[in-house]
């Protein structure tokens, strides 16, 4: 089952058209990685699944109900310019946070003191979030936007201001969190969190969706038929059936070389004709990056 559904909905200000005709689904319980560029129009799509702005035309579905405002209540969000009030204390500022959620004092109270002590950040209490660094304040926004323990997370940019042992931090509980039942979009410029993370992507590029669907299957749509081949020994296969797209020198006398199969043959056949021209020591498919793939369709136009 999906937890969300996006039919067709386009977002237009005056002039310009910020969402055309954009068609999504989130498997429930997944990690979705909404990509695209800057001013692709995530970031307004997201405002419009968490009713901050209306779309001109389309429909959201949450667990198979039309978006209505009871809904805010099931949905966790961490906006990229966040929004945090400077003036008011870590404590008052999660209370006031959980009671918006729908949640009551001593609830508020109870779960707050799990995330806390979990992120052991207790003697952050009465303290301002003038007073926190940025990463600090990015751990009071996280625990802000999960306390009330939503089933549809959407984080965007999450691990911005982050080091590594924080990013470390906030990857685990993303993870948890799935495995507790959430389904979590998030949307992000980081590659390497999304070849990590996600389960399932959708691109958006220039206000349309060009690419959707579970990071294995998209990965493995990109694929070029290309291998990895470390070797000791000079040889070529070029011709009718392969191509050397590169070669390297690695320790020890050995060298890589990729290989481009172009006619119908396999890769057992591969191995099979480099056995009698090299000495094989490493054989793997070159599968492309989420990076390289985002660069191709951006860079290359519409998917679809």
């Amino acid at each position: 089952m999906n937890q969300l559904v996006v039919e067709n909905v386009t977002k237009r200000y005056a002039n310009h058209v910020a969402l055309n005709n954009v068609s999504l689904a989130v498997p429930s319980q997944s990690i979705y990685g909404l990509l695209g560029p800057n001013g692709a129009g995530k970031t307004t799509l997201i405002r419009i699944i968490n009713q901050i702005i209306d779309a001109d035309e389309g429909t959201i579905l949450i667990n198979g109900e039309k978006l209505l405002p009871h809904h805010i209540a099931a949905i966790g969000y961490l906006p990229e310019e966040r929004g945090l009030y400077k003036k008011l204390k870590v404590g008052e500022q999660l209370i006031y946070f959980a009671r918006l959620r729908g949640l009551s004092r001593s609830d508020a109270l109870i779960k707050i003191k799990y995330w806390i002590e979990k992120f052991e950040i207790k003697d952050w209490w009465n303290k301002k979030i003038e007073d926190l660094s940025k990463g600090m304040a990015q751990k009071v926004q996280f625990i802000s936007t999960v306390l009330h323990e939503p089933k549809l997370i959407i984080l965007d940019e999450p691990f911005s201001g982050f080091d590594p042992v924080n990013t470390n931090l906030i990857r685990d509980e993303i993870l948890e969190l799935r495995e507790k039942g959430s389904t979590i979009i998030f949307s992000t410029h980081r590659m390497e969190t999304v070849e990590e993370l996600c389960d399932h992507i959708a691109l958006i590029n220039k206000s349309k969706k060009i690419l959707e669907g579970a990071k294995k299957d998209v990965k493995a749509k990109y694929r070029t038929n290309t291998y990895i081949v470390e070797h000791r020994g000079n040889f070529s296969l070029e011709g009718e059936k392969y191509e050397h797209r590169g070669n390297r020198s690695l320790d020890d006398g050995y060298q890589e070389t990729l290989i481009r199969i172009k006619s119908d043959r396999n890769a057992n056949q591969l191995i099979h004709d480099l056995v009698d021209a090299t000495e094989i020591h490493g054989f793997k498919e070159q599968i492309p990056s989420m990076n390289e793939i985002f660069i191709q369709l951006v860079n290359g136009g519409s998917d679809e």
